[in-house]
């Protein structure tokens, strides 16, 4: 796994060892970020769910003003802190050893990007969105983006005040792209 682009373009970046987080391919994560590209820089971006940090690193080295990286796995954690001090992104990181949902209802931002890649199949993303639904973290106009499994269902995300503009599809997952309403 390496940084596509920005300042950190290239820098090969350590992934957490074992099955635990499914990281992000460079081809998908490129994707992602072109359709992200006109939000990223200067924004305050959250990546919850972070594993190895390479989403929220990837936006740092893209013009972010800052990133706050979550997950609850100590190994993960580590590994996010060795990926920022390597690509000298620390200044601009928080990162937090806590669970997501707990995070989504205790952050302080405001977050302008949210991304999310939780266990596919366990329902997290639902959970997280209906803290974050009423979280004083969230900036006006923030965008959500779910990476979830290709069969994954969204239609719950209208009830809870959501708006699902755009999905993109690759083989094997999707993005989900959300706003308020």
């Amino acid at each position: 796994m390496r940084v596509i682009a920005g300042k950190c373009r290239s820098m090969p970046l350590r992934t957490v060892e074992g099955m635990e987080t499914r990281p992000t391919t460079d081809r998908i994560k490129e994707t992602l970020f072109n359709i992200l590209m006109p939000e990223i820089p200067g924004c305050h971006f959250l990546d919850l769910f972070a594993g190895s940090g390479g989403i929220g690193i990837e936006a740092l080295s893209r013009g972010a003003s800052s990133c706050c990286f979550v997950d609850n796995s100590r190994r993960a954690v580590n590994v996010i802190r060795e990926n920022l001090m390597f690509t000298k992104l620390d200044p601009f990181a928080t990162v937090l050893q806590m669970d997501a949902a707990a995070a989504a209802a205790s952050l302080r931002g405001p977050f302008d990007v949210i991304f999310m890649d939780p266990p596919y199949g366990h329902g997290l993303e639902r959970d997280v969105l209906a803290r974050l639904r009423t979280s004083d973290c969230i900036a006006d106009g923030a965008i959500f983006v779910a990476e979830a499994a290709l069969d994954e269902d969204f239609s719950w995300a209208e009830g809870l005040g959501y708006d699902v503009y755009r999905e993109k599809l690759y083989k094997t997952n999707k993005h989900v792209f959300l706003r308020l309403v």
